[in-house]
């Protein structure tokens, strides 16, 4: 399993960032995915997964604010943020079904800062 997470960054609060992770060595249409993140001094926190269906899931704080899509061409998951806070502030991994917690299954991670 390779996940390659990109999109990260440096935005204002209120401000809008897509992330992006590119995968591979797996069947990724057939693949639930995942998007968690851990914020400084934390531990890694679910955001959002999506089904091989195209089902989408969020954690209650993240709903209306974040939104998860795939492209299976592609063999890329999105994350797609907007009105993000500075509570937002992250490393944001992508993972494999929901196995976030196994870095085998997921990816090293996107810094994603939300500052004035």
């Amino acid at each position: 399993v390779q996940l390659v997470e990109s999109g990260g960054g440096l935005v204002q609060p209120g401000g809008s960032l897509r992330l992006s992770c590119a995968a591979s060595g797996f069947s990724f249409s057939s693949s639930a995915m995942s998007w968690a993140r851990q914020a400084p001094g934390k531990g890694l926190e679910w955001v959002s997964g999506i089904l091989s269906d195209g089902s989408t899931y969020y954690a209650d704080s993240m709903k209306g604010r974040f939104t998860i899509s795939r492209d299976n061409a592609k063999n890329t998951v999105y994350l797609q943020m907007i009105s993000l806070k500075p509570e937002d502030t992250a490393i944001y991994y992508c993972a494999k079904d929901r196995r976030y917690r196994d870095p085998e299954y997921r990816g090293q991670g996107t810094q994603v800062t939300v500052s004035s």
